[in-house]
């Protein structure tokens, strides 16, 4: 219990740590008169993914590859299913074409070539499977051309994102900014340490912990953005969020994880490679389904109800 306790209370300074963190780095830059889509296209994508980034690096320091790859894989299907499904029940959700053509592709790539750079067993013949030092670099150096994409968009004038930043003074920027790294290191060190006491105590996998409770808590920026979003009727602001995060899951966190520490890959985990595959390829697909480029309200359900069954299936396995 105490375990789990910890496990649960790491989550609010990680939170708090990455708001605290976007806060005071986007006052920072509009003060100094950075235009708002920059702030957006850098700090504010950057904020969301910190608990995802953070987590991992503690992970993989600590050797614990199932927690590293089990968030990043958990998280990507929780987007995917829970959020954009919790969004689409909110309100229909229309695709840009940048975001048909481009983005959700890439996302559903970048599921792929876990599966490739993964299987090492498989493919290479190896007595064993990880995401290697090489694989990581590979990520990063995709993350670096998926950037270039982004800010070539932001020259032509398609970022079209209300960024709404809270201005503060110098003094209190910087308060602020030390504060939310010294609370993102804090709760991910929590949220480490409690999920490996947590699932030894019950016998189970660090595997099912991260899949579950640590995935859907470091994707709680991404539900509350894409959630009020949608409610706000701001459709193309729900889906770039999540297509971006996974993007970013993949090639920045991952990869930056891999080079920190080898993942090994546990049979169990190809389950949840397949899954994430899945969800991405069902996003590609219900885009085109229906009247016009968009996720309508039953589709919402369906992804939904998918995650309900996926998270069942886990608990019962």
């Amino acid at each position: 219990m105490i375990d789990f306790l910890i496990l649960i209370a790491g989550f609010f300074p990680l939170i708090y740590g990455a708001n605290f963190l976007v806060d005071s780095a986007s006052s920072i830059a509009k003060r100094h008169n950075i235009p708002n889509m920059v702030i957006g296209l850098s700090i504010v994508a950057f904020g969301t993914s910190a608990p995802e980034l953070v987590v991992n690096l503690f992970a993989s320091v600590e050797g614990s590859s199932q927690i590293a790859l089990g968030n990043i894989l958990g998280s990507n299907i929780f987007n995917i299913l829970g959020i954009l499904g919790i969004s689409a029940l909110v309100y229909p959700l229309t695709v840009k074409t940048n975001t048909t053509w481009i983005e959700i592709p890439l996302s559903l790539m970048s599921a792929v070539l876990i599966f490739f750079t993964a299987n090492d067993a498989f493919f290479e013949k190896r007595s064993f499977s990880e995401i290697s030092f090489i694989d990581g670099i590979v990520y990063l150096f995709l993350f670096i051309i998926f950037l270039a994409y982004i800010f070539n968009l932001m020259k032509q004038g398609n970022f079209e994102e209300e960024i709404e930043i809270k201005e503060y003074k110098t003094p209190m920027s910087v308060f602020l900014f030390f504060s939310g790294l010294i609370l993102l290191v804090a709760g991910s060190k929590m949220i480490v340490y409690g999920a490996s006491g947590f699932a030894k105590t019950l016998g189970i996998s660090e595997r099912i912990i991260a899949l579950t409770i640590i995935s859907a808590g470091t994707s709680l920026p991404e539900l509350a953005t894409s959630f009020m979003a949608a409610r706000k009727k701001n459709v193309d602001l729900a889906v770039g969020n999540i297509v971006g995060s996974n993007i970013f899951n993949v090639f920045l966190i991952l990869g930056i994880s891999a080079l920190v520490n080898p993942l090994a890959l546990q049979p169990e985990s190809h389950f949840d490679i397949l899954v994430n595959i899945f969800s991405s390829l069902l996003l590609f697909i219900f885009v085109f389904t229906g009247k016009g480029r968009k996720i309508d309200r039953w589709e919402g359900g369906v992804f939904l109800s998918l995650y309900i069954a996926y998270i069942t299936y886990l608990i019962i396995k």
